[in-house]
């Protein structure tokens, strides 16, 4: 990666760069992230250790812990999804992929949580892996 990734929530008062190339990605499929979003799935791209910082807004920024589950944090004006994040720390980051401006340089690479996939959206032919809960590692 030779450019750090920008990006933010919708109404543009949470800023934040990705300064290491991102990890790993794929789709989440768990009924969290489906009532999260909306949506059937989300794609989120795991963080290199430090490499995930706030940049402008962080006041802004609400952070949702579900039980058993990683830390949700999301804009408190408009309500866009920002990252998720370990209980304990930012070790173990993962920043939502619409939240990137522009090519974040990775592509979603699994499908995880496919047990609880939405029955009102097939799961796509696209070739990736599938996990019937989280992918391991």
């Amino acid at each position: 990666m030779s450019e750090v990734l920008t990006g933010g929530c919708v109404c543009g008062g949470v800023r934040f760069e990705v300064t290491e190339p991102p990890v790993a990605a794929g789709w989440c499929h768990c009924t969290r992230c489906q009532r999260r979003t909306g949506t059937p799935a989300s794609a989120s791209a795991a963080v290199a250790p430090g490499g995930f910082r706030i940049t402008a807004g962080e006041a802004l920024v609400t952070e949702f812990t579900p039980p058993g589950g990683s830390v949700k944090a999301f804009c408190s004006v408009c309500g866009g999804h920002l990252y998720s994040r370990a209980p304990d720390g930012w070790e173990r980051i993962s920043v939502r992929l619409g939240a990137v401006d522009g090519d974040p340089g990775i592509r979603p690479l699994y499908h995880q949580h496919v047990a609880t996939a939405a029955v009102w959206q097939p799961l796509p032919d696209d070739g990736l892996p599938r996990f019937a809960g989280p992918r391991a590692g």
